[in-house]
């Protein structure tokens, strides 16, 4: 009876070995017969499947969703490991139960399938364990203490292996792992392997030769035909331009028609003068007659600088040939109107001292003196063409209009030589000393206008 009953209990225990499904890849384990050793195989696969933490607060964070990633926002929660579950309260497990309203359940993750892994890139937070779900969910735990978050570490790694090597796949009738965003199933242990276990092929072998070659001829023929494409619309575009050039209208034509008008600013004297019929600017005449009428007593005048943008929009009224009236509120500020005349004279294709007689107005600064100087000078200013000359009349007599207001207006004749000196005049070719030209263009400035009456036969004041 004694022989029949261990029979017994050794097919008992025979048959509820064989009922553990063992890895197909793992060799099988001999099976020791040995009560004692019996009785700790089966205590250590217990403790192996039945790993369980009461629970403890961590911080958590889900940054994925089903593959969607999500606002990362750590809080303090409260976590439960059970045998196939890692359970999420808000509060501990014994206050959420008293207070949990009906219909409400906690946040749970199925461990069967999960990948447990330390990570340092998705936090900047040290002790981060990152758990992906076979859905595409992603989870962060963390605890500033590291015994405690290696502790969880290791018990949800070991649940989520225990859990995946005793699925046993589509055969045992569980599904497999489905794939994020997708209906297909793949078998949990042959997932698992993939990831886990199979090193990666080397880079010689021919599973990954042939996608790389069949890449290139793809990126080959797409290029190819981009090519093709991208030369036929650049000779497109050649042929359109051809035309539009060969159909575009003349200068003269469009001028005829007032779509491009003649500016004021850096047209040439000679050609004001040709087409305003006068040998002094239409402009600055107007400059001219608004400063004497309301600026002559402005403090600093012609040195104090104007409002730029003010000083542009006027220049594009009159470039425009728009009419405009300098005594409206828009142009009350002096300043903008001795601004934009200042520009005019700047803007000159030639200036006012035309570029062949600029050594000759140098040289005569330099070497005579006296009677003779002056002299010299008149004799240079009468050999400037017609509206140069008229130009320069008319400017330098208002300019001794402002001298006569110097106690009111604090200019001297220095202060507008520094002015106007590289305004009316500079070298065609700036191969010299600035610095020295500018002396030069200063002195002369200053020269004529102290001699002025003598030099154009104004009245003197």
């Amino acid at each position: 009876m004694r022989i029949k009953s261990s029979q017994s209990s050794g097919e008992r225990l025979s048959q509820t070995k064989s009922m553990v499904l063992q890895d197909p890849d793992l060799p099988p384990k001999p099976i020791s017969r040995h009560r004692r050793n019996q009785s700790q195989h089966n205590i250590g696969g217990a403790a192996e499947t039945l790993v369980v933490l009461k629970g403890e607060y961590l911080n958590k964070a889900k940054i994925s969703d089903g593959g969607k990633k999500l606002r990362k926002n750590w809080a303090s929660t409260w976590v439960v490991l059970e045998t196939d579950k890692l359970l999420f309260y808000k509060e501990s497990k014994q206050e959420a139960l008293t207070n949990l309203k009906p219909g409400c359940s906690p946040d749970g993750v199925d461990l069967c399938g999960v990948v447990v892994e330390w990570t340092t890139e998705r936090s900047s937070r040290k002790n981060v364990v990152q758990i992906t779900t076979s859905s595409g969910s992603e989870f962060l735990l963390q605890a500033d203490n590291y015994p405690t978050i290696c502790k969880w570490h290791d018990a949800i790694k070991s649940t989520a292996d225990n859990l995946s090597k005793g699925a046993g796949g589509q055969a045992s009738g569980k599904p497999g792992i489905q794939r994020a965003n997708s209906t297909e199933y793949l078998p949990r242990h042959g997932l698992l392997s993939k990831t886990l276990s199979l090193p990666k092929p080397a880079p010689d072998s021919p599973c990954t030769k042939e996608p790389e070659h069949r890449r290139s001829l793809i990126f080959k023929s797409s290029k190819l035909t981009y090519s093709m494409s991208d030369s036929a619309d650049k000779i497109g575009v050649k042929n359109r331009l051809k035309k539009f050039i060969s159909r575009r209208p003349s200068m003269k034509t469009l001028q005829e028609k007032g779509i491009i008008k003649d500016r004021v600013f850096g047209c040439h004297l000679l050609a004001l003068w040709e087409r305003e019929g006068t040998t002094v600017p239409k402009f600055v005449r107007q400059c001219v007659e608004a400063v004497e009428k309301r600026g002559l007593e402005a403090d600093g005048i012609y040195r104090v600088s104007g409002n730029l943008a003010t000083i542009q929009k006027l220049r594009f009224l009159v470039d425009q040939e728009e009419e405009f009236n300098l005594d409206d509120s828009q142009w009350e500020d002096i300043h903008v109107v001795t601004g934009a005349l200042k520009m005019f004279f700047r803007e000159l294709p030639e200036p006012l001292f035309p570029f062949p007689l600029f050594e000759l107005f140098v040289e005569a600064i330099k070497t005579k003196a006296g009677k003779q100087k002056v002299q010299v000078i008149k004799k240079l200013v009468l050999q400037l063409p017609k509206p140069n000359q008229d130009t320069m009349r008319v400017l330098f007599r208002h300019l001794q209009k402002i001298l006569t207001c110097s106690r009111k207006n604090l200019m001297s004749t220095q202060g507008i030589s520094i002015v106007f000196g590289p305004t009316l005049m500079w070298p065609e070719l700036d191969c010299g000393n600035m610095a020295v030209n500018m002396v030069y263009q200063n002195q002369i400035v200053e020269f004529i206008l102290i001699e002025s009456p003598e030099i154009f036969g104004l009245e003197k004041k």
